[in-house]
């Protein structure tokens, strides 16, 4: 027996024409593909291209900057798209447009075309990747939209670790080109009928169990109250920081006299530290406070910092990407569920959309503005201080955006 509610059908149960389970099972493994390829494989592609093309680094690095700025500024316009009911054609025409971009990719023959083929990913990142897929569960099972959102984080944490040695097992089979061609198959011919097939049926599956309609606040009424501008601040700041250290991270080891495999012996502790932080707040977080739990989260990154701009040893550089680890993997969580305990789910699509849009710009801007840092400051160890400053500022303004009664 189904009702209407608000426009959408609502049905008793969690079950739609797909289980719960299934459909959070068959995004998290969308989000592993759209992750590995989307965000993480364009650095497995800089040398390859470089040595046959010719083209500055700068060149490249300034065609993913393109990309995550596309990004940023899509987010708004495809969390509007969610709020209309639109999120399965949002998702899998995202995997269609993530496909072409690979495809351009692959014949890029001129500058412009690389940077029109990041373009669309980037347009491709925001239609399919964490904030799409949180806002359709959110409004699909306002019951267990948490459980699930931690699940999705959880799986997809596993992008990077694997992207990597994908990637470069296809460009040295197939070559670069190659590589891009079998990507933009991933994605077109798997990972958007995979979207098409999961997200059928209503738009709102499981009936919450209390819900108040004045509760849900509207974009309007969102950026009236304080705590979205806290907010704001605090997840702005901290992808800020967040973003400068993964662009500078090498060097800066680099500064401190290890050699590229010390670094990389340190970084490759992140990843797993990022599932370990999920993993801990599925096993023994979801009976807290969500805002107590990010509180945590926030002065973690800052204290991470902290102990890599002071380290000069392997020890406390271990123990900075192990904190780091733990905090990055849990912040997302934070994130994607902190907004509609705030602000219900209504609008989610939209204010959600609004506030990780500033928080995706400046994660755009954050390598090359460090860059110019550096031409000021005496080092990488200032820089990470000035970062550490950056990501306490976070946590203030984290603390500061009260949860409701």
């Amino acid at each position: 027996m189904q009702a209407m509610q608000g426009g959408e059908r609502v049905a008793g149960t969690d079950e739609g024409p797909l289980s719960y389970r299934t459909v959070v099972a068959g995004l998290a493994f969308g989000q592993i593909i759209s992750w590995a390829i989307l965000y993480y494989a364009f650095s497995s592609f800089v040398l390859p291209m470089q040595r046959e093309l010719g083209w500055p680094k700068t060149t490249l690095m300034g065609a993913y900057t393109v990309g995550l700025l596309v990004l940023g500024l899509s987010n708004y316009a495809v969390g509007a798209a969610i709020d209309r009911g639109l999120g399965r054609r949002v998702m899998t025409l995202g995997s269609l447009l993530g496909a072409v971009a690979c495809m351009l990719w692959a014949v890029a023959s001129q500058p412009w075309m690389l940077y029109l083929a990041l373009a669309l990913a980037g347009g491709a990142m925001a239609m399919t990747l964490y904030e799409p897929a949180f806002t359709l569960l959110t409004k699909r099972y306002p019951t267990r939209f948490r459980e699930g959102i931690t699940t999705l984080t959880l799986v997809a944490g596993f992008a990077s670790t694997l992207s990597f040695p994908a990637a470069v097992a296809l460009v040295n089979t197939l070559g670069w080109r190659g590589a891009l061609w079998v990507l933009a198959a991933l994605l077109g011919l798997v990972v958007a009928p995979l979207h098409a097939w999961l997200l059928r049926g209503p738009a709102l599956v499981a009936t919450p169990r209390q819900h108040d309609g004045q509760l849900d606040a509207t974009l309007h009424a969102a950026l009236r109250q304080p705590a979205f501008w806290h907010l704001t601040n605090a997840f702005t700041l901290y992808a800020f920081a967040a973003a400068a250290l993964w662009a500078h991270v090498m060097p800066a080891f680099e500064s401190k006299g290890m050699s590229e495999a010390q670094a990389v012996a340190v970084v490759m502790w992140i990843g797993p530290a990022q599932v370990a932080g999920r993993l801990l707040y599925a096993w023994g977080g979801r009976g807290l406070r969500l805002h107590r739990v990010g509180l945590l989260v926030m002065l973690g990154l800052p204290l991470a910092l902290l102990i890599f701009a002071l380290g000069a040893s392997l020890a406390p550089l271990m123990l900075f990407a192990v904190l780091f680890g733990l905090v990055n993997g849990m912040v997302t969580i934070v994130r994607g569920g902190l907004v509609p305990e705030y602000f219900g789910r209504a609008h989610i699509g939209r204010i959600g959309g609004a506030m990780s849009a500033v928080a995706l710009i400046a994660r755009a801007a954050a390598p090359v503005s460090v860059a110019w840092l550096l031409l000021l400051v005496p080092g990488y160890t200032a820089v990470m201080l000035l970062l550490a400053g950056l990501g306490l500022a976070a946590a203030v303004a984290f603390a500061l955006a009260r949860p409701p009664p």
